[in-house]
């Protein structure tokens, strides 16, 4: 079942406390952007139906990355991608957004997903895997 847009939107806002919809969209656009570029096939397709269109485009059409990045790089990249963005700041829009998406995704497309991605993103997600 595809999320709605102002309920995605305010999941993230709620999650990252951000001062407005607009940080939250910003911040849902790139990290979305960003891991489409790291999700291929079935996987990718599967949880673009969970997300609202507009971020189902995103995540369908992004710039395909040669290899995955390691978490650390994904939110430097993340940084570099946001305005005035640190790499502190990127990891908590990185941990916002990626948290709201694990919660749409249910456990089972997430540990699809957490196969396609190196080791270190499960916390991203918020969803630490046992050892």
């Amino acid at each position: 079942m595809r999320m709605q847009w102002d309920a995605l939107l305010a999941a993230v806002q709620e999650r990252g406390e951000y001062a407005s919809r607009e940080e939250a969209e910003r911040a849902a656009r790139v990290v979305l952007a960003l891991l489409g570029a790291h999700l291929v096939g079935e996987v990718r397709s599967e949880l673009a139906e969970r997300l609202p269109e507009t971020l189902a485009l995103v995540l369908l059409n992004p710039l395909q990355a040669r290899e995955p990045l390691p978490p650390e790089r994904f939110v430097r990249a993340t940084a570099a991608w946001i305005e005035g963005a640190t790499e502190k700041t990127a990891t908590w829009d990185v941990s916002s957004v990626l948290s709201v998406v694990a919660d749409i995704a249910g456990d089972d497309l997430m540990n699809r997903i957490l196969l396609q991605l190196p080791v270190g993103y499960d916390l991203l997600f918020g969803r630490p895997q046992a050892i």
